[in-house]
């Protein structure tokens, strides 16, 4: 792990693009701003974890046919529908 210090309004660079920057720091915490391409997804590292949990999660489900597909799909459109 590389670590850096920097203070207020100092930034690092990732790569070409990517800018992070100290916007402040007190109370036990620092606030970041992040400038990057919009094509990069940017989650805090709990949030990050859970997708993968569910993308892990839903990747094991087994289909044994088509209608079993169908009949999920037909149950949550009508979640939506009043």
């Amino acid at each position: 792990m590389l670590v850096l210090t920097r203070k207020k309004d100092e930034s690092i660079m990732l790569g070409d693009d990517i800018e992070i920057t100290i916007v402040d720091v007190g109370g036990g915490q620092v606030q970041l701003g992040i400038d990057a391409p919009q094509d990069v997804e940017i989650y805090r590292k709990e949030i990050y974890e859970e997708i993968k949990a569910e993308n892990k999660e839903a990747a094991a489900v087994k289909v044994k046919n088509l209608s079993d597909i169908l009949k999920f799909g037909d149950k949550s459109s009508k979640k939506g529908k009043l």
